[in-house]
């Protein structure tokens, strides 16, 4: 089963998030399908970057956000959830 969720990158006490599409068995950080996005809390105000496009893709294949993606999409103001740069 696929699953939309948060992948930990950054450094120590400096958490940065990419949104992927990875298999619900995988690792919090191992092997994903896609990266659709990228989440950052430590910047004021917090970052949140997706491509809507692919999200809605994967959701229509079946694949299911997480708990805290869910709600991360459902707060962000839209002018802060904008189009992924095509080189993330």
């Amino acid at each position: 089963m696929l699953v939309i969720r948060l992948r930990r990158a950054g450094s120590k006490n400096r958490p940065f998030f990419r949104v992927v599409v990875t298999e619900s068995k995988s690792a919090r950080d191992g092997r994903f399908v896609e990266v659709v996005g990228h989440y950052n809390p430590r910047t004021k105000p917090e970052t949140l970057v997706l491509d809507h496009d692919r999200v809605s893709h994967w959701v229509k294949v079946g694949a299911q956000p997480s708990d805290t993606v869910r709600t991360l999409i459902d707060r962000a103001p839209v002018a802060v959830v904008a189009e992924a740069p095509a080189a993330l």
